[in-house]
């Protein structure tokens, strides 16, 4: 005899929450802010506060070496510098997914690819945020014309899969490139 879920994988009804109010805290230029109410499936009602972001793409660039690139910024909400996978807002209207890759893996690292593949998506941060990071895997590189916005200073390097093992282990990478190196089928695990 097969064991029997408890819940089913597909029903959510009993977790539902019921948007109630809704109020604009913040509008920038790229994220709005809302303080909304909603009503727990008890009947009782909950606040949430939600960023509302237009959504957003990573690349993993590999090249014939087996090397990736990654690129270091600084990060004003941590404090600090981390190695990231090239990736960017989907900030043009209407602009195809793949589109927005292709730019900012030229414009954050300097390269162009001549074979694209579609990874995956997932929600980034679904406690607070609408964001949705799209992930692409990019080969066949080669060199085109690297323009970061004049907002953002970046470093640029190639690393091996013991390379990024190391900046994982020191912590020195954010949670989309872990994700976007394990959908292109990267082990990175620290060595123990």
């Amino acid at each position: 005899m097969g064991q029997t879920p408890l819940v089913s994988a597909r029903s959510d009804d009993h977790l539902r929450e019921a948007p109630v109010r809704r109020r604009l805290i913040h509008s920038g230029r790229l994220l709005q802010v809302y303080d909304d109410t909603v009503r727990m499936p008890g009947g009782h009602e909950a606040g949430r506060e939600v960023v509302v972001h237009p959504g957003a793409v990573a690349v993993v660039a590999i090249d014939d070496a087996d090397r990736v690139v990654l690129v270091r910024q600084w990060r004003h909400p941590i404090g600090r510098a981390l190695w990231e996978l090239p990736a960017g807002t989907r900030d043009k209207t209407g602009e195809a997914l793949q589109a927005t890759a292709e730019r900012e893996l030229e414009e954050e690292a300097g390269f162009v690819a001549s074979r694209w593949r579609p990874l995956g998506q997932a929600p980034l941060a679904p406690g607070y945020s609408t964001e949705v990071m799209h992930f692409f895997a990019a080969c066949e590189l080669r060199p085109g014309t690297r323009d970061s916005a004049p907002d953002e200073l970046l470093d640029v390097g190639w690393f091996t899969r013991s390379a990024v093992a190391a900046l994982v282990s020191a912590m020195e990478v954010d949670v989309k490139t872990l994700a976007g190196l394990a959908l292109a089928g990267w082990s990175v695990l620290p060595h123990a």
